[in-house]
């Protein structure tokens, strides 16, 4: 049996894991935009902060996933269970891309436009929302595509701790020796990698060159 009959033999199942996959992917995401840009907005405010949150992220980016995934599987409510593990780690991970880019496109707004539109009697938060957001949405879009890839092949690492996923043909294949069943899970996961990495690019560039 290729490959190609693998699929097709196991189509309920590769569909079943690639949804949950999706899930965890879309659940981390949710959750790391949520936390990452007004992080990323603190630091432009308070600079003060700066080192501490870009530090953290950082540190959580040089953690290899699955010591990171052992290191909270000890936490009591997280270790519970594996989905909500799974889901904590990926916007861990995916934290720093965001984080990064929020500050690098806010800063880099034009000191001119600012001024501008500091004169025309804008508070900060008419500034930030009316003026730098939007300006600065090019290079924060290239941050959440960075970190949605980076999330979409993490992710098959919660299958290590029961999490779910594609992942779990991976490790299931790497048991029997078996490349159908990696590729099983490995090109499902390659193809929403590049479908998300295609489809944010557009976007970006979208707003780039509005």
């Amino acid at each position: 049996m290729n490959t190609l009959e693998f699929f097709w033999k196991n189509q309920a199942q590769v569909y079943a894991l690639t949804l949950e996959h999706l899930w965890l992917v879309g659940v981390s995401m949710l959750l790391a935009l949520s936390l990452g840009l007004p992080l990323g907005v603190l630091v432009t405010r308070r600079p003060a902060f700066g080192k501490a949150i870009l530090g953290a992220s950082t540190i959580v980016q040089t953690v290899p996933s699955l010591a990171l995934f052992g290191f909270l599987l000890s936490s009591p409510w997280l270790g519970e269970r594996a989905d909500r593990l799974a889901i904590t780690a990926l916007t861990l991970y995916a934290l720093l891309p965001i984080i990064q880019n929020t500050y690098a496109g806010i800063t880099g707004v034009d000191i001119g436009v600012r001024e501008a539109a500091r004169g025309m009697g804008m508070t900060d938060f008419q500034l930030l929302f009316q003026v730098e957001l939007p300006l600065a949405m090019g290079v924060i879009l290239a941050g959440v595509r960075v970190a949605t890839v980076i999330t979409v092949g993490v992710a098959t690492i919660a299958a290590a701790i029961g999490g779910g996923g594609l992942g779990e043909f991976i490790f299931r294949g790497l048991a029997m020796v078996d490349n159908r069943v990696i590729l099983a899970g490995a090109i499902p996961a390659a193809i929403m990698a590049l479908l998300a990495d295609f489809l944010l690019g557009r976007l970006e560039r979208r707003f780039r060159y509005a």
